[in-house]
């Protein structure tokens, strides 16, 4: 029988009015299933630290921590994790230091209108500090859940320009940031798949298409996470609420970087439920 997954919003730009919990411009998710917890992006500081221990949640006994890709509001919380991690625990046991996945290029060094919006913590820091597994293919954490890697970009109305955004490569040049790093996570559900987005820069219908390839599994139950709709294009709105639309999907739960009007226009296409910090749920 597949093991169900819990998910625990840490941090989200919305706080819900009835939760003594504060949010950020940021995203970071806890997840549990099949006897791991997994600790999804950081957010923009170490606020979800402060929301984890308000929620009663530790943070020390952590599998793995994954990152959806290098921007600083999904990254900005790596450094207090560490200094969390490094502090004496309430029985003097040392916590347990979780294996950090992610693609190659998450910690290059990123910008944006010509300041820093990348991870503050380089890669030799992180190795310093983790074990680390960086990688464009695919990685099972579990039997049923996947972190996606390298999303191929298959639907053109989802391309997007880079824009100011550059990423400066090994050699010390810089390119145009078409953000190859953004990535997913899957998790296969008695439903269908649950896919753990971050921002969905690799656009959510690449991403979704790309989670059924690899899990072997059409059925998609639910999407959580951000998509990347602040203002898009009418064609490119259109199209993804259609394709959305075909999945009949149980629940839509689109946050952090998806605008008021993008959500009330995606109701019309799917069920759109709430996110705030310190909702639950589970699949």
């Amino acid at each position: 029988m597949t093991p169900g997954l819990t998910l625990t919003v840490l941090i989200d730009n919305t706080c819900l009015a009835d939760r003594d919990f504060c949010g950020e411009a940021g995203l970071s998710f806890l997840l549990e299933t099949g006897g791991k917890k997994i600790l999804f992006d950081t957010g923009l500081s170490g606020l979800f630290i402060t929301n984890a221990e308000k929620m009663g949640l530790s943070l020390r006994d952590l599998d793995f921590l994954i990152l959806s890709h290098g921007h600083i509001d999904h990254t900005g919380g790596l450094a207090a994790l560490t200094r969390h991690l490094a502090g004496a625990t309430p029985d003097r046991s040392p916590p347990r230091v979780p294996q950090l996945i992610a693609h190659t290029r998450c910690f290059w060094p990123k910008e944006k209108d010509g300041r820093n919006n990348g991870s503050e913590v380089s890669e030799a820091e992180i190795r310093h500090q983790y074990p680390t597994s960086l990688s464009e293919k695919p990685v099972w954490i579990t039997d049923d859940l996947v972190f996606l890697g390298e999303i191929p970009r298959r639907f053109p109305f989802e391309e997007g320009g880079p824009g100011t955004r550059k990423v400066f490569l090994p050699d010390g040049s810089a390119e145009p940031d078409h953000l190859p790093d953004d990535t997913a996570l899957a998790f296969r559900s008695a439903e269908g798949l649950v896919i753990i987005t971050g921002c969905s820069h690799a656009g959510i219908c690449n991403i979704t298409e790309y989670a059924r390839e690899v899990c072997g599994e059409k059925r998609v139950a639910d999407i959580t996470g951000g998509l990347h709709l602040l203002a898009p294009e009418p064609k490119r709105f259109t199209k993804t609420g259609k394709y959305l639309n075909r999945l009949h999907l149980n629940d839509l739960h689109a946050c952090h970087c998806t605008s008021l009007p993008a959500k009330l226009a995606l109701a019309d296409y799917c069920p759109m439920q709430e996110v705030g910090v310190g909702m639950k749920f589970e699949w």
